[in-house]
């Protein structure tokens, strides 16, 4: 068919998703393992709900990005939408299933109808990978150990030790600044919507948009960005606390109060050392009744700001914004936050009527893979499969049997000791061709049978891309009833390099 098919039907992805292949998929898979790992040491167990909601379920509850949610059309009585977070989704199997506590984790593809930019990880289809823990606690401890999860998912991803940041703020105290500075209660969210793109936007341009787009008195907005540009450690909630006006707000006084707690938590944690507190995170979703949060890098922000960006000529007609348009190439627009979360307790109330209090962290897989993928450098280069060994013979002329049996023989032997092993599915095949597949595949080792060590018990193991002058450099004979254990010693010494799929 080519690229055009019948009736003129070009194959392609739709706007805003991509194939996966190759490598790519090898890294994500890395991703993957890291972070259900994390999620497994801290005893979450695992659910899944369907692709798509009721409608009414998730209406209401993302604030002015309910914009973004991909609705469906009516099959068969039933008004559906396709989930736009694992949050909405999560809340409604408590309320459903009227589960009172439990540590949860779900890794699932979301739809947001959104601006792509595909190589900076922002999708229309893409994989959040969530953590949430429901149930009454004593204050602040579910959240610390979410924070601490974040800490262990990040160090233990490749490149990201040390390049992360986590910021935090709370919704207490940021309603509670609202109404000191005298923002109207119906204004409140649309406002913390408008404060929370201080990241990307300067605060002329934040100012202007609550001023001129959301009507809210110009004082107003100019005490509102004496406390929003506050930003710091843990120095900044006594700062706060010290203020009278913000002492005397009920609100901001007990999210300090929380606040608070929680540093001290985070500090028997270590977690407090990649912290920063920002008073304009503001987390546009509706539901967050608490602490919120979330994770930036070198990336997250864009290149340049919207005033910073070269202007177009005069003469050019100006151009209406395609919304489908990818935007990869735009330096206003960065990779974004590549986790994010907070605490929740009153959406499942929502559906059931019966709240309950639910604190979680969702990482953003395919921000982080973007970004993981331009911090590897050329030492890093992820092997395509995980297989291990290759099998090869050694030989040739009329005379060479090419060893298939013996080389069958060998890998079940391997797969039956849980070795990942391949051999070439040809009869009589050349050595060079073996060492290319294995080479191409960046097989770390060999085994080479040959007919005379074969006759005396034995197989050769070489380890692949030794240094000429190393004095293993042509591997190594062993005898073959050992073979199993020969390996798996000299796995052990290169763990670390075989675990995360790279070779140096």
């Amino acid at each position: 068919m080519g690229k055009e098919g019948k009736g003129n039907f070009q194959l392609k992805t739709p706007k805003g998703t991509r194939d996966w292949q190759g490598t790519d998929v090898v890294l994500r898979e890395q991703i993957f393992s890291t972070i259900i790992e994390v999620f497994k040491r801290h005893g979450g167990v695992t659910i899944d709900t369907p692709v798509f909601e009721l409608r009414e379920v998730l209406a209401g509850k993302y604030g002015e990005d309910s914009k973004l949610i991909y609705d469906l059309a009516d099959q068969g009585g039933e008004i559906c939408s396709l989930r736009y977070d694992l949050t909405v989704p999560f809340a409604r199997y408590l309320a459903q299933n009227s589960v009172q506590q439990i540590k949860r984790y779900h890794i699932a593809k979301v739809y947001r109808r959104d601006q792509p930019a595909m190589t900076k990880g922002r999708m229309r289809e893409f994989y959040q990978c969530d953590f949430d823990i429901a149930g009454a606690y004593d204050a602040m401890l579910p959240d610390a150990e979410i924070l601490r999860i974040v800490k262990e998912v990040f160090e233990g991803l490749p490149g990201w030790k040390g390049k992360f940041t986590i910021k935090i703020n709370h919704r207490k105290i940021l309603d509670g600044i609202f109404q000191i500075c005298g923002v109207p209660q119906e204004k409140i969210r649309t406002i913390s919507s408008a404060v929370d793109k201080l990241d990307k936007s300067p605060w002329e341009e934040v100012r202007r948009e609550m001023v001129n787009e959301k009507g809210l008195d110009p004082t107003i907005a100019d005490k509102i960005g004496e406390y929003v540009q506050l930003r710091g450690g843990r120095e900044l909630v006594t700062k706060l606390q010290e203020m009278p006006e913000v002492g005397a707000n009920a609100s901001a006084k007990q999210g300090l109060e929380e606040m608070a707690l929680l540093c001290n938590y985070l500090d028997i944690f270590s977690v407090l050392p990649a912290l920063s507190i920002d008073m304009s995170l503001a987390r546009g979703l509706d539901y967050y009744t608490g602490v919120i949060y979330e994770v930036v890098t070198e990336g997250s922000a864009p290149a340049v700001t919207k005033n910073d960006a070269p202007k177009k000529p005069k003469k050019e007609k100006k151009k209406v914004a395609d919304e489908d348009e990818d935007r990869s190439n735009d330096p206003t627009l960065g990779v974004g936050s590549v986790a994010a979360g907070g605490r929740y307790d009153e959406l499942v109330g929502m559906f059931s009527g019966k709240p309950i209090p639910c604190v979680g962290i969702s990482f953003g897989v395919d921000r982080i893979f973007s970004i993981t993928k331009a911090r590897l450098d050329a030492s890093q280069i992820i092997r395509p499969t995980e297989v291990d060994v290759f099998i090869m013979a050694l030989g040739g002329g009329k005379d060479f049997t090419g060893l298939l049996p013996e080389r069958m023989e060998v890998a079940k032997e391997l797969w039956d000791a849980g070795i990942k092993a391949e051999f070439t599915w040809k009869q009589k095949p050349k050595l060079q061709a073996q060492f290319k597949a294995a080479e191409n595949g960046r097989v770390p080792w060999a085994v080479i049978l040959g007919e005379d060590e074969l006759k005396a018990g034995k197989v050769n193991i070489k380890e692949m891309g030794l240094l000429d002058g190393d004095p293993e450099k042509n591997g190594v004979l062993v005898e073959k009833t050992e073979l199993v254990h020969e390996l798996k010693s000299r796995f052990a010494r290169v763990k670390p390099e075989l675990a995360d799929r790279t070779v140096g």
